[in-house]
């Protein structure tokens, strides 16, 4: 097997050989793309964040963001969501496979930042106590209460956890593997209002794309798209 190769499959192997295979296979395509991917998302996400378009529009929150209240705890879940959406294309199995999902993905980001473009959105401001909880002190200063609707901290890992189930069936996954990946994305969904940088309406907002463009992406991918072993 080659550093920068294809997956050499064989019928009947473990989850553990197509898991070592698949995050051995084009390592390093995937951690510079991966990364070039994030560094380019950022870099249009912080600049819209500090230079709306148009007049933004403030979301108030309902009856769901007061009952939910402030859980400092779950940042660990937020904060996780970059390496839940990394193990995705970690996993993809040729060089033509993570192309075309850095597409799916690149394409859920797009209609984020449009909605951003067109319809910036921002939250009430939650007051923490920096002295109380440190931890959210670099958060609450790089990312403020903008970027609201949809919240794609939300689309991006139920985008992902779409894939993570089909490739976890592929390499053979048992549902306890497959349940622990549900539960991770429910955490990173859950947090996102836990620690009141998005409301209830962008939940909705972000499970509406990233739902919808997961079956989208997926539908095509499995019906329409023949993947080359021999790429």
């Amino acid at each position: 097997m080659k550093m920068c190769g294809n997956v050499d499959y064989q019928d009947g192997a473990s989850f553990s050989r197509n898991l070592a295979v698949r995050l051995w296979v084009h390592w390093c395509l995937k951690a510079v793309g991966t990364m070039l991917f994030m560094a380019l998302f950022f870099t249009m996400y912080l600049y819209l964040l500090k230079n709306p378009y148009f007049t933004v529009i403030h979301i108030a929150p309902i009856f769901v963001d007061n009952w939910i209240g402030f859980k400092p705890n779950y940042l660990y879940f937020y904060l996780s969501l970059w390496v839940y959406v990394s193990l995705v294309p970690a996993l993809m199995k040729n060089r033509k496979e993570l192309i075309y999902y850095g597409i799916y993905i690149g394409a859920v980001c797009l209609i984020g930042v449009g909605f951003y473009i067109l319809f910036p959105t921002s939250v009430p401001q939650y007051a923490i106590d920096l002295h109380q909880y440190p931890q959210f002190s670099l958060l609450k200063t790089i990312d403020t209460a903008g970027n609201a609707f949809p919240s794609l901290h939300v689309a991006t890992a139920f985008f992902s956890a779409f894939w993570f189930d089909y490739l976890l069936i592929q390499m053979k996954g048992n549902i306890g593997i497959r349940m622990m990946s549900a539960v991770w994305c429910l955490g990173i969904i859950y947090s996102t209002m836990a620690i009141k940088q998005h409301l209830f309406m962008d939940v909705i907002g972000g499970l509406i794309l990233g739902g919808i463009l997961a079956v989208l992406s997926l539908r095509y991918h499995k019906g329409n798209f023949y993947i080359s072993e021999s790429l």
